[in-house]
């Protein structure tokens, strides 16, 4: 794909989702790394209607690691995977409070030491919480960046790295979300939407759905 192609796609991208945001709910930085941690294999939606129980109980790492493994358990428990999660928590809790004061720390390596942070979720943190102009590829994002030719990769470090090198550098802080909410509503997975997408005559998917 050319770079002409590439820079249109993301300019209607721009055009059609005006004010793009992450669909987790959260009022600072430790609960937005906490609904990221969370949705690991697990839907927004989901990870959203167990934190709007969770945070006014506890939004802070004190808060968090005085609920206790069990305590964050009954909360999450309606999410995959949330032995694991409650117990990366309260380890990501007490690194917080002995090593940041508390505070989400602004760097990759930190952030990728942290029980539960892997790449994906320091992206989503530092691009969401600080504007670096990262691109964490989910699996929506992955999809994406295969079908249409943007960044065609065998794996998500792949894809990343080429998203990277190729997104012009005016749409690299929103590029996360744009691709991510174009997989999730429009480039979906069993049947893509091609006859009402924005980008489907730049697109060089090959077995385009045209209804």
């Amino acid at each position: 794909m050319n770079p002409q192609k590439r820079y249109e796609i993301f300019s209607r991208l721009r055009d059609h989702i005006k004010a793009p945001r992450s669909e987790l709910e959260y009022r600072s930085n430790f609960e937005l790394l906490i609904a990221v941690l969370l949705s690991a294999q697990a839907t927004d939606v989901s990870v959203n209607k167990a934190t709007m129980k969770l945070y006014p109980v506890a939004n802070t790492p004190e808060k968090m690691l005085a609920l206790g493994e069990a305590g964050i358990r009954q909360y999450i428990k309606t999410i995959g995977l949330f032995n694991t999660k409650a117990k990366n928590i309260i380890a990501t809790c007490q690194i917080l409070i002995e090593q940041y004061g508390s505070q989400v720390p602004e760097d990759r390596a930190a952030l990728e030491k942290l029980p539960g942070v892997g790449r994906k979720t320091a992206n989503v943190v530092l691009n969401v919480a600080f504007g670096h102009p990262t691109i964490a590829v989910d699996t929506h994002i992955f999809r994406v960046s295969n079908r249409t030719g943007i960044a065609p990769g065998k794996d998500v470090l792949v894809v990343e790295k080429k998203l990277l090198k190729f997104v012009p550098d005016e749409f690299k802080l929103d590029a996360h979300h744009w691709l991510i909410l174009h997989g999730r509503y429009t480039c979906i997975a069993r049947k893509p939407r091609c006859g009402s997408c924005v980008i489907e005559d730049l697109c060089e998917f090959k077995q385009k759905n045209i209804e």
